[in-house]
Order: structure tokens, then C-alpha cells, then sequence
């Protein structure tokens, strides 16, 4: 009896430390609801780069996010010569650190209502409170809600949003 117990506690902790070392990729590419970014971060090549050890922060637009875009902008962003612009946009999503739910509140807390957070790809994302949820403002005035937080990876943490938030 004593071997199943130390057996099951090994199992146990081996499990837990296999989840935890799963990447922000694989958040991504265990969702349904994130097909088109996961194509979008394969067509830019950013796969290895958000599987390396970060950490990094993601704001992961869902596939309806993507369906507001104006016809025709995915496929034309998934485009080999435009993959630049892919990868720009992409990186506007991602903040370096790990910055959970209770830190973005209180940047926006400290900021008196306002954090501006830096992207990897350079750009300013704002950080807002309406009405108890955190709303995400672009360089062009576009926003997108956070409707999930927290999905912890071994190299990082992403937030899910509703909308795309694009760079000047």
C-alpha cells in the first residue's frame, strides 16, 4: 500500500510539473477558440520564439476576434510577403514579464485608472477598468476585452480578448 501511495505521489507531482512547463504556444493550440492565431503565429514563424523561456504575457484574440477584422485582412496578413506586418501585429499582443489578472488591476489601480503597457513589437497598450472588466486600447483607438485570464504556461501567462488590438 505504502508503494501505490508513493507511487500515485510521484505520478502526481510528474503531472504537475508537465502541465507547468507547458508554453503559451500550447495554450494556444489546445483551444478551439484560437485556430486563426495559432495559423497566424505558424505563418510568421514567432512559433520558437513564444516557446522559448520568456517569460511573456499574451493577449490572445479568440477567432471571432479575428471575424471583426474588415474581409479579407487575415488572409491577406497570412500572405508570405506580408509576413512582417503579421509579425508586428502578432507581437503587439505580447508584453515580456508575467503579468497575471491581479497585476494588470493593480497597474490600472496605480496608474489611477489608466496602465499603459509595452509590447514586444515596441507599441503602447492601455489598460483600462469598465465596469469591473479590463479593456485593452490600441495606438488607434480600437479595444478588445479580457474574457479569460490567467492560463498559466511554464513560460508565461495569456489572457484571452474578444477583439484584435492593432499597432500604428
Amino acid at each position: 500500500m505504502k508503494k501505490f501511495l508513493m507511487l500515485s505521489a510521484i505520478a502526481i507531482a510528474f503531472t504537475s510539473v508537465v502541465s507547468a512547463q507547458k508554453t503559451v504556444v500550447d495554450i494556444a493550440v489546445g483551444s478551439e477558440k484560437h485556430t486563426t492565431l495559432v495559423a497566424a503565429v505558424k505563418a510568421a514563424d514567432l512559433v520558437a520564439t513564444l516557446q522559448s523561456a520568456g517569460p511573456f504575457t499574451v493577449f490572445a484574440p479568440v477567432n471571432a476576434a479575428f471575424d471583426k477584422l474588415p474581409a479579407g485582412t487575415v488572409a491577406t496578413l497570412l500572405k508570405p510577403e506580408n509576413k512582417a506586418t503579421l509579425t508586428k501585429v502578432l507581437t503587439y499582443h505580447v508584453v515580456a514579464g508575467n503579468i497575471d489578472a491581479a497585476g494588470v488591476v493593480k497597474a490600472i489601480t496605480e496608474g489611477k485608472g489608466k496602465a499603459v503597457l509595452t509590447t514586444v513589437s515596441g507599441g503602447k497598450l492601455t489598460a483600462s477598468l469598465v465596469d469591473g472588466k479590463v479593456i485593452l486600447t490600441d495606438e488607434n483607438g480600437g479595444t478588445a476585452t479580457v474574457v479569460a485570464t490567467d492560463l498559466k504556461a511554464g513560460n508565461g501567462i495569456v489572457h484571452v480578448i474578444d477583439g484584435v488590438v492593432l499597432p500604428k
